[in-house]
């Protein structure tokens, strides 16, 4: 299914084509609106001189997916006309193969076009805007990721769910937008809400397929805007149309408006536990519900509050997540994670917003009893951080953005972090990345210079800085040169910091790890995003980047004696 010729090669005055080169068997998606009201737009699909289809839409205001299945094999082309017709995209897959072949992106236009990264390593979705991972999880022999999307334009709006899956946790196969907005919010460019963020659990052994959990959010729906819903795939590439299961709010607490990002999990007594995140006038609350029904397919009953954060003032809790750490979930002295997002928090030392906080303790189905609690990532661009038990523990990853950088007016590429382990280690959480990213490394670039003061190029920016220290907290400043913002990591008296100035003459935040000490540092650059591991993961920081340009060089300053060996590698999937 690969695209065949130009596809926007002009043909006859205002009529587009392109074409291209398709197996018998292709389903294709197409994504149109009509460029004038009361004008419909049409896109023809031809075989040699054979009309296969005109597909029409009549929507001026959003676009309209069309759908056709191709039964004869060979070269396709299609037709439109500008002055008439507007296409986001066009894709195709193989129904049968879908989850080992992916699809193919034939056209996506300007506007939704993923930015061109050729050398990069991050998860990226194939076109239009991107926030937090949904449904993460290992199911039957791959994992699936799903993922807020607007497939339209890099701007945030409607919402729907992305899909990817992978065999290693790095190479990722891109399937067919999985969950559509309603019909009513389909039709609109309005951003009032769609599919927003959730889970998914296995629909059982003996039957494939995932039961996905989201909230439906309608802004100014009475009496609730957020509602939870759940929907079946059977086979793992499309959703069946989703039904209610939570309608409203639990009563009696004086809960705000927000009711979102279903979390689904087996809990230690063996029944499906629901967590929500929402807030109350004193802060932020995780709710928690439960089912007997063994395929959590309803008769869910609010159980409590599970934990709440008022630390901040009235924030939102969402994105919440909870896995079992250190044993099997059935074992009463097993420790479990709870992690969220605090929408609109801020940290007063640092001026950092929305911070993810971790909290590590006991949990018995009902209740969960905290044992500490640290931020997830001193960074706060790995937010909606969403976690599942794979093997031996659990592995996590989090969209590589913050709330704070996104701009309505402004387009916003983004990325998802590096998969990351969930461990638990002398009294702290350490979220270190995947053991599969060493085999990112291609080669080595240098092992001398830049421990000996020097700058070193760094080619396309896709690196891995490994800095071994003489002594924990060793101090040294590793400065970074890129194009757009000033940058740098360094270890000082304070603490572990990354550098982050976007020199537009106001204060910077404060990315700090308070009083770390580390002894060893990872630190991955690519484009967009630097990420940072010191001692394992004890310490970890994202920090996305601004603007499409690569980190050009390195040069580590420290006194002498204090960096024992400073390493580099070139990477690449």
């Amino acid at each position: 299914m690969t695209p065949h010729a130009n596809p926007a090669s002009l043909v006859d005055g205002t009529t587009e084509t392109l074409s291209a080169v398709l197996p018998a068997g292709t389903m294709l998606h197409a994504w149109l609106k009509a460029a004038h009201p009361g004008r419909p737009a049409e896109l023809k699909v031809a075989q040699g001189e054979r009309e296969l289809a005109c597909l029409i839409a009549k929507n001026a205001e959003e676009f309209e997916l069309l759908t056709l299945a191709v039964e004869t094999g060979g070269e396709m082309l299609f037709s439109y006309d500008t002055a008439t017709t507007v296409i986001s995209i066009i894709y195709a897959y193989a129904p049968a193969d879908v989850l080992d072949t992916g699809m193919t992106v034939l056209y996506s236009a300007d506007a939704n076009a993923a930015p061109d990264v050729p050398d990069g390593y991050h998860f990226r979705p194939p076109f239009g805007w991107m926030n937090d991972p949904n449904g993460f999880g290992r199911f039957g022999d791959k994992v699936h990721l799903f993922y807020q999307h607007y497939p339209h334009s890099l701007r945030w709006n409607t919402m729907h769910w992305g899909h990817a899956v992978s065999d290693d946790l790095l190479h990722w196969t891109h399937l067919p937008i999985f969950l559509f907005p309603s019909a009513e919010l389909s039709a609109r460019a309005d951003g009032r809400g769609g599919a927003f963020s959730g889970t998914a659990i296995p629909l059982g052994e003996d039957a494939p397929g995932v039961r996905v959990f989201f909230t439906e959010q309608v802004r100014d729906r009475v009496p609730e805007e957020q509602i939870q819903l759940t929907a079946v795939s059977n086979d793992m590439v499309t959703a069946n149309p989703p039904e209610v299961i939570l309608p409203d709010r639990p009563a009696g607490l004086e809960l705000t408006l927000d009711f979102r990002d279903p979390y689904v999990v087996k809990g230690p007594d063996g029944r499906w536990k629901m967590l929500l995140g929402s807030r109350d006038h004193a802060g932020g609350v995780i709710l928690l519900y439960e089912t007997n029904d063994p395929g959590a397919a309803g008769s869910w009953t609010f159980v409590g509050i599970l934990h709440r954060e008022d630390r901040f003032g009235m924030t939102a809790a969402e994105c919440p997540c909870l896995v079992p750490l250190d044993g099997p979930a059935n074992d009463p002295q097993t420790r479990w994670a709870l992690t969220f997002g605090l929408l609109t928090s801020r940290d007063p030392a640092t001026g950092r917003r929305n911070i993810t906080i971790a909290t590590v303790g006991r949990f018995d189905g009902r209740n969960f009893i905290k044992e500490f609690e640290q931020e997830l990532d001193f960074g706060t661009d790995a937010y909606a951080f969403q976690a599942f038990v794979d093997g031996s523990g659990p592995v996590g990853i989090a969209w590589l953005a913050n709330w704070t950088d996104v701009s309505n007016k402004a387009n916003f590429p983004s990325a998802m972090t590096l998969p990351r382990q969930v461990l638990l280690r002398d009294g702290a959480l350490l979220t270190p990345p995947v053991a599969a990213v060493e085999r990112l490394r291609q080669r080595p670039v240098d092992d001398i210079m830049l421990r000996s003061g020097e700058t070193v190029g760094l080619g396309n920016g896709a690196v891995e800085i490994v800095i071994d220290l003489a002594a924990p907290g060793a101090v040294f400043d590793l400065e970074l040169d890129h194009p757009d913002v000033e940058l740098g990591l360094r270890v000082g008296q304070e603490g572990l910091s990354i550098i982050y100035d976007i020199r537009n003459g106001k204060s910077p935040p404060r990315y700090i790890a308070a009083g770390a000490r580390p002894s060893t540092l990872r630190v991955f650059l690519d484009v967009g995003s630097i990420e940072v591991f010191a001692d394992g993961g004890r310490w970890t920081g994202t920090k996305r980047l601004p603007g499409s340009g690569a980190v050009r060089s390195a040069r580590l300053v420290a006194p002498q004696d204090n960096v024992a060996t400073a390493r580099i590698w070139q990477l690449k999937l």
